[in-house]
């Protein structure tokens, strides 16, 4: 389905892993992100050959929620797209638009403009969102947010692929009209966490399926439990699998991985050593959160890109 597209081409191989940042690109911790030096810092990981950036959909501070729950404190469209126009081909990865709170419309209207500017550039992760204030916030009831999640992927799809689609939902009605940009391929659609869903669902729908930060043991249950809804429903092409990590990267190359929150803090050489045993299990793009590093961005991504990266590079360099 993607065999032309740039993006998903650089970036999935089945057997194969590369490697992506996660936005903010600092050292924030629980703090909450200064943004400081992001576009430098995104042009300096395309230049080392990262494949993509990743960003949150994230609209309000709750210090309930347990970290500073920010995201890249601006939106992750709007900023994203000024990611894209000050960069050359590194893609753009949405960890994930969180459906039930965006109008399926309007987001289509949106990303199908971004691939209108920025062609194969977008991998968007879509999810059914957790952050209760977000949900109060825009008055959106949050029990019920895994059917406002089918309801809406299938709206949004009709009107992104379809030429003058009939829609009827509770989002409306769309009859003898069309959205415009007109799409000229599909953009890669990437189903985040469960999404409220019954796995076999997961197993047949998305292009692929990304899941939060597990040790190998445990992820490689989940990508295998993936795996399995879809063959039972003979769903057999390759999907691939994606996951962040939060890296805490030590001078030392071969200190050895302890973990930390929803990562590692780890020496280079064992990092090498780790992510080979990611790419054995299924993972096919992993992605690195700076936020809990206890060394500056710069630096981290300066010796991931000259050590780490050549060992899982972009799947096209030439591209």
């Amino acid at each position: 389905m993607f065999s032309n597209h740039q993006s998903y081409q650089s970036m999935y191989k089945e057997g194969e892993l590369t490697l992506g940042l996660h936005i903010p690109l600092e050292n924030y911790q629980m703090k909450a992100p200064t943004m400081a030096n992001q576009i430098e810092l995104a042009q300096t990981a395309e230049a080392y050959g990262f494949t993509t950036l990743w960003l949150r959909d994230v609209i309000l501070e709750d210090p309930l929620f347990g970290d500073p729950a920010v995201g890249q404190i601006h939106d992750i469209l709007i900023f994203g797209t000024h990611l894209l126009s000050q960069t050359k081909k590194i893609a753009l990865g949405t960890s994930a638009l969180v459906l039930p709170l965006r109008h399926p419309l309007r987001l289509a209207k949106e990303v199908a403009t971004i691939e209108a500017l920025f062609p194969e550039r977008l991998i968007m992760g879509i999810s059914s969102g957790d952050r209760r204030a977000d949900f109060q916030g825009l008055g959106v009831d949050h029990p019920s947010r895994g059917i406002q999640f089918r309801e809406s992927l299938s709206y949004l799809e009709k009107a992104l692929y379809e030429h003058y689609p009939k829609i009827d939902s509770r989002y409306g009605q769309i009859q003898q009209a069309t959205l415009v940009p007109k799409l000229e391929r599909r953009i890669p659609t990437m189903i985040t966490g469960v999404a409220q869903q019954e796995f076999d669902w997961l197993g047949v729908h998305g292009d692929g399926w990304m899941y939060y930060p597990q040790g190998p043991i445990r992820q490689s249950e989940a990508i295998k439990a993936w795996r399995e809804s879809a063959a039972r429903q003979n769903h057999t092409e390759f999907r691939p699998f994606s996951m962040p990590m939060h890296l805490d990267l030590v001078e030392d190359p071969d200190e050895d991985a302890t973990p930390i929150r929803l990562g590692f803090k780890v020496g280079r050489n064992k990092l090498i050593e780790l992510l080979g045993l990611y790419k054995d299990i299924g993972v096919n793009h992993l992605f690195f959160a700076l936020f809990d590093s206890q060394r500056p961005a710069d630096e981290v991504i300066q010796e991931l890109g000259e050590f780490v990266l050549p060992h899982f590079p972009p799947h096209n360099v030439n591209g």
